[in-house]
């Protein structure tokens, strides 16, 4: 298990391994930006959790796409992206302001249990998931010059 320090201050890990353990075939935990960048992780090297970080964001991006389209969407919000493989699923949930939960378990994993256990698990720490906005850098100063 590695992982990042969370912007508030707190250690999430506890969180994502209690999610692990909870959901026979789970595979690996993956808290992100919603921007794609990898904050806290269950059984993922960083280059791995990286990888999936940036898949996870494109989804929950494509979801949420979907959702404002008033056509096709029906104006409605993302709440999961699932992706289901002959070997594997992976779930992409929104969690929280700006934060994106991703879980990946073995195909015989009961998909409602674990998109269930990963929505009471957003719902009952979401403050602590939230990733607030990244500051825009400023540029150096060029006075002088």
């Amino acid at each position: 298990m590695v992982s990042d320090s969370h912007p508030t201050g707190q250690n999430v890990d506890w969180l994502l391994e209690n999610l692990k353990k909870t959901v026979p075939g789970t595979r690996q935990v993956l808290l992100l930006s919603s921007d794609g960048l990898s904050k806290a992780h269950v059984d993922l090297g960083a280059d791995d959790a990286d990888r999936l970080a940036a898949i996870a964001s494109g989804l929950n991006s494509l979801g949420r796409s979907f959702g404002h389209d008033r056509v096709l969407g029906n104006g409605g919000t993302v709440r999961q992206v699932i992706v289901e493989l002959h070997n594997g699923i992976l779930i992409v949930a929104s969690a929280g302001h700006g934060a994106v939960l991703a879980v990946t378990a073995d195909a015989s994993t009961h998909t409602e249990t674990l998109g269930y256990e990963m929505g009471m698990l957003i719902r009952a720490v979401q403050p602590f998931l939230a990733t607030p906005a990244r500051r825009p850098t400023t540029a150096p100063s060029s006075a002088g010059m």
